[in-house]
């Protein structure tokens, strides 16, 4: 018998974002924070006491990522081949399908605070529970937009345990599934603009990535800076 209800775990949440809440769910690579509406978004921008200028992200799956993100050929495959053929998450930034039904149905104000210069950043492959979300949200035409659980500058939680009161306090629903998959690197998710691929935000699995661009593409990440 299965020990987690996926499909009827991912149900739930998106009926609590749809619904206008927020819902703190797992993710191989940290708990998230989600929410659809802009109230849902400023409340969580306000609990998690982040600077507005901060961009968030959107739950994305692979039909979402083929159907919002403008991108060649070679770099499809790049992600495919990272996501899909080595099972690794990545924080993918693309120019984006502004004109797509999806980008319209998203209020102005988080359009705004989820789009820069036209790309978008989706999370890809984060485990089976966002996925299927992910898959949920394509289906109905509504993007979902999320960002790490917990205060501002306190880094990533990868147990529900250690995300803050006042956080865990703000959402309608939280989803625990114990200690997340890529906890030892004790950072969200690479991002990485895969149009010139720069990296946006260097994080879990970045030596994994590399070690997949290096060997298939010929060709490697620059590296971290010195913090």
């Amino acid at each position: 018998m299965p020990l987690f209800d996926i499909e009827g775990d991912a149900r739930r949440a998106m009926d609590v974002v749809l619904g206008g809440g927020i819902a703190i769910i797992p993710t191989t690579v940290g708990y998230v924070i989600l929410g659809a509406t802009t109230d849902a978004i400023n409340r969580t921008i306000e609990v998690k006491k982040r600077g507005p200028s901060k961009l968030n992200a959107v739950i994305g799956c692979a039909a979402m990522h083929a159907a919002l993100h403008v991108l060649d050929g070679r770099n499809r495959e790049i992600v495919r081949t990272i996501t899909q053929s080595y099972d690794l998450p990545m924080g993918t930034v693309a120019p984006a399908d502004l004109d797509h039904q999806m980008m319209k149905n998203l209020d102005p104000d988080v359009l705004e605070r989820t789009t820069l210069g036209g790309t978008l950043a989706m999370l890809l492959n984060a485990g089976p529970l966002m996925d299927y979300m992910a898959q949920l949200s394509f289906e109905a035409g509504q993007l979902v937009v999320g960002s790490s659980a917990n205060l501002s500058l306190k880094g990533t939680k990868f147990r529900a345990t250690d995300i803050e009161p006042e956080v865990l306090d703000a959402a309608d629903l939280v989803i625990d599934y114990g200690l997340m998959r890529w906890a030892n690197y004790g950072r969200s998710s690479t991002m990485i603009n895969v149009h010139d691929f720069s990296v946006v935000r260097y994080g879990s699995c970045l030596d994994l990535i590399n070690d997949v661009l290096t060997r298939h593409f010929d060709f490697s990440l620059p590296p971290e800076p010195e913090r």
